[in-house]
């Protein structure tokens, strides 16, 4: 990622969101990181480290208030952003198939985190991203496709990936005409705490994850075509819908 570039990350307080938030601060961006945690020690470190360039902030992407709020405070600090890249996400209860005791108002809030909170963000900021770099980057998933489906659970977090996708499309659409475009990355399986425990069988660690991203989009970001590009982080690798 060249220096200099204005980024904003949400899910920042651990996982993938704070190694892209760290690797951007190393590479010299000016980065706002957006997270859940109001105390968090390694956002603490990364304040110290870079305290002309980040700029960290509570952001809970589920919540229309508090994405107003971010987007507010990140209006009054530019009026230009190069990239925005939607993190955030919940996994949910991944263990119930369709006979099972379903808990649907956590699958709603899987839904408005994990598919609805990039289109929050997206609205929010739209302005100084087309002012800036024009580039929304959305983290999905090979759960959200449809045609290469397997699960037999897994309700919230597979449908909320399918409709982030769709989200995307419906966004690359509206802004394609003016220069602006949307990248979909699948990160490969990461070692991650999104089940709410630290879960080690993953291929790549968050930090190996954010670095693949990274790499992508400086590879794919300048590119515009018909649809947002969706491919798999690690190999650039073009993925089915």
């Amino acid at each position: 990622m060249a220096e200099h570039r204005r980024v904003c990350v949400t899910g920042t307080d651990r996982g993938v969101g704070l190694a892209l938030t760290e690797s951007l601060l190393h590479a010299g961006c000016t980065v706002f990181a957006g997270g859940i945690s109001r105390e968090n020690p390694e956002m603490d470190r990364l304040k110290e480290a870079f305290p002309q360039t980040l700029h960290a902030f509570y952001l809970d992407v589920g919540s229309d208030e508090s994405v107003r709020e971010a987007g507010a405070l990140i209006r009054s600090r530019t009026d230009a952003l190069d990239v925005l890249i939607n993190n955030a996400a919940l996994l949910g209860d991944t263990s119930v198939p369709i006979e099972g005791e379903l808990d649907f108002d956590e699958m709603l809030r899987v839904y408005d985190v994990s598919a609805l909170g990039a289109i929050r963000m997206s609205n929010a900021l739209i302005g100084p991203l087309m002012n800036g770099g024009k580039l929304i980057v959305n983290i999905s998933s090979e759960a959200g496709s449809i045609t290469q489906s397997y699960r037999e659970a897994w309700f919230g977090y597979c449908m909320a990936k399918s409709a982030l996708n769709m989200g995307s499309t419906i966004i690359h659409n509206r802004i394609r005409r003016d220069g602006g475009r949307v990248l979909l990355f699948h990160p490969g399986w990461v070692k991650t705490y999104m089940s709410g425990t630290w879960n080690d069988a993953g291929t790549y660690t968050p930090q190996e994850a954010a670095e693949n991203i990274l790499r992508r989009i400086d590879e794919y970001g300048s590119e515009i075509r018909e649809q947002p590009i969706y491919i798999e982080a690690d190999t650039g690798r073009e993925l089915p819908w």
